[in-house]
């Protein structure tokens, strides 16, 4: 059987993960920790990057940095992963859902401003594979609206839009290292991405159990105590080791799947000529970091049968989000403005063919093969 995923490994992993074991210090925010952190802060050119035990975990924070309080608004698509909404929805917020582009599934920023009400806080854009938002024009509205934008860039390390790198726009940003994305900190990981410098020492507080622990240890207080609101978002040195050795080879990870990714396009883009499959639409303004590929079928119908030939010879491939507005948390916790035109539609048309760090061009082929195969 083909996979649908297997998690990045370059081979290093383990003399970092040895390393941070003989350490005297293996919990959060450790020598490996700070060295993933310099390494996001130097990249991506931000104040401040907190590792996290998940991405789940960075957008709660952020939640909380921006003080969503119950009776807020928060604007997102409702085809994302369920952290998107529970992030907010946690701190009591109403989670308001609207529709997506077909081409990049991404959240349609026509849509945005219609949502917005006086109770309205954040607006959460979704980089859905790897590929952006529509970015300035939703920094543009939030600026009219006195909103904080908070990128959903879980899928989207190493992508950029407009020469920016995906979770440096907006006042605060995520990523996920978890098994299935690009780069993984041992299966669970996330990063925060402070862009704006006035969440800096609130979040240092919130990350470390609602204490002011990071200014002791810097000697700027005497003695720590409990000062906010908080939990525990720090990640273990081993987490921290296994995802600094991925980030020694972060080019090397990622020009092996976009040599997977053109492989699919140029293979298989005589079906979609034929109108056949659609295939991903990259945005000239837009550098992607081929976190997946997918194609999308005439229908629901088609869709589950080309899924189970591809099963019968072999290879998992996989559909993705079913919209969280028609899910029941969903529609306890939010509604959808306006019509659902395509998100509804276009999730239901979606397949995402086997791609991960280390595909053989002979089991890519395989799949190319087959998805070939059932369309004659």
């Amino acid at each position: 059987m083909i996979p649908f995923n297997k998690p990045p490994r370059i081979g290093t992993e383990e003399k970092y993960v040895l390393q941070a074991m003989t350490q005297d210090k293996i919990s959060g925010d450790g020598h490996f920790c700070r060295l993933c952190q310099q390494w996001f802060e130097e990249r991506l050119n931000v104040p401040k990057t907190l590792m996290t035990p998940s991405c789940t975990h960075a957008l709660e924070m952020a939640a909380m940095l921006v003080e969503v309080r119950p009776g807020d608004e928060v604007i997102m698509p409702s085809y994302t992963f369920v952290s998107t909404a529970n992030a907010f929805a946690l701190r009591g917020a109403k989670i308001v859902f609207v529709d997506i582009r077909p081409d990049t599934m991404n959240i349609d920023e026509s849509k945005i401003e219609a949502a917005i009400t006086p109770k309205t806080k954040a607006i959460v854009p979704v980089h859905y594979a790897g590929v952006g938002c529509e970015m300035d024009t939703i920094m543009h509205i939030a600026e009219r609206h006195g909103l904080f934008v908070i990128e959903d860039a879980a899928q989207g390390m190493t992508s950029s839009y407009k020469g920016k790198a995906l979770g440096t726009i907006g006042h605060l940003g995520t990523y996920s290292f978890h098994e299935t994305k690009n780069y993984t900190s041992g299966g669970e990981g996330g990063l925060l991405i402070i862009n704006d410098e006035r969440f800096i020492e609130r979040a240092e507080i919130i990350r470390e159990k609602g204490t002011n622990r990071s200014k002791f240890f810097r000697g700027e207080v005497d003695k720590y105590s409990w000062v906010d609101l908080g939990s525990s978002y720090l990640p273990s040195e081993l987490q921290a080791a296994y995802l600094y050795a991925q980030l020694q080879d972060v080019d090397k990870i990622n020009n092996d799947r976009l040599r997977s990714w053109d492989y699919y396009y140029q293979s298989l883009k005589p079906l979609e000529e034929k109108k056949l499959i659609e295939l991903p639409i990259v945005p000239t303004k837009c550098v992607h970091n081929a976190h997946m590929f997918y194609i999308k079928t005439k229908n629901l119908m088609e869709r589950t049968s080309l899924l189970d030939y591809l099963k019968g010879h072999g290879i998992l491939a996989v559909f993705h989000y079913i919209p969280l507005h028609s899910a029941p948390a969903g529609k306890k916790f939010g509604i959808f403005h306006g019509n659902d035109i395509y998100t509804t539609y276009e999730s239901e048309r979606l397949i995402r063919l086997p791609m991960y760090y280390g595909l053989t061009t002979q089991d890519q082929q395989k799949v190319i093969d087959h998805v070939i195969q059932f369309y004659t």
